[in-house]
């Protein structure tokens, strides 16, 4: 049988402090699920969720990223830039 993903994002609503605290309160509740638990959090959030998670079952993702790896494309960030591939 599948696992059943869980995921979530919250948009534009936490600074990267309240993410930290967030994943931090988080990762005690979600230790002895079954399923893959995912937070897809925006690039601000990005490397302050990424090594708060290690270490816990809970799968970090981009909010969104860009498809491509470099070019004059203003506001977007692609995942060349963050190293999450």
């Amino acid at each position: 049988m599948r696992k059943k993903v869980i995921a979530g994002n919250w948009k534009m609503n936490m600074l990267p402090n309240e993410a930290i605290k967030f994943i931090e309160d988080l990762a005690p509740l979600v230790k002895n699920t079954e399923n893959e638990v995912v937070l897809c959090v925006p690039y601000t959030d990005l490397f302050y969720s990424l090594l708060t998670a290690q270490n816990t079952n809970i799968k970090i993702g981009a909010q969104n990223m860009h498809f491509e790896e470099s070019g004059a494309y203003t506001g977007e960030v692609s995942a060349r830039n963050v190293g999450v591939y």
